[in-house]
């Protein structure tokens, strides 16, 4: 216990922070650099995204840290560290409230965007942007904050374990 309970609070914590630092890359360039695009490259765009991100790589840091937070809260437990526990317990309430957004919002805006077909098929592309783009970049400014919450809570988590 005393070797594989830092090794999983530092790869949650890690791939915690990856989570973070993939949504506020969205909110501080990648969406403000597509706002200043024409609705072709704009449309275009997020529909290769929406097919790129569908990768190993993405899911390691989207579906990673739950499974992490999750085994070290119950190794934390076990080892008796509660305080540890604790904060990764609350920390996962933020993984769980950023998957919760993904999956109710952002998801299905993408799958929307991605269904309206190319840009030369559609009927009002400008319509269609705006239907789009604020409510998502709203959304996903949720998603860095409850994952770099989670991040740092992480990081007292794994704080307070070797603290003790």
């Amino acid at each position: 216990m005393d070797t594989i309970i830092p090794v999983i609070l530092i790869a949650a914590t890690l791939l915690t922070g990856l989570l973070a630092g993939f949504y506020y890359a969205w909110s501080c360039s990648v969406m403000p650099g597509l706002k200043g695009t024409d609705d072709r490259t704009f449309i275009t765009t997020m529909q290769k995204i929406n097919i790129a991100i569908l990768n190993p790589a993405f899911m390691l840091i989207f579906i990673g840290p739950l499974i992490a937070i999750v085994l070290s809260i119950i190794l934390l437990f076990i080892d008796g560290g509660v305080s540890a526990a604790i904060c990764a317990l609350v920390a996962l309430i933020g993984v769980i409230a950023e998957i919760a957004i993904t999956a109710r919002q952002n998801q299905p805006m993408n799958i929307a965007l991605d269904a309206a077909g190319a840009y030369d098929d559609l009927a009002n592309p400008h319509e269609t942007r705006a239907q789009f783009e604020a409510p998502w970049v709203r959304w996903n400014h949720l998603r860095t904050a409850t994952s770099t919450l989670a991040f740092l809570l992480m990081l007292g988590s794994l704080t307070l374990y070797l603290a003790g």
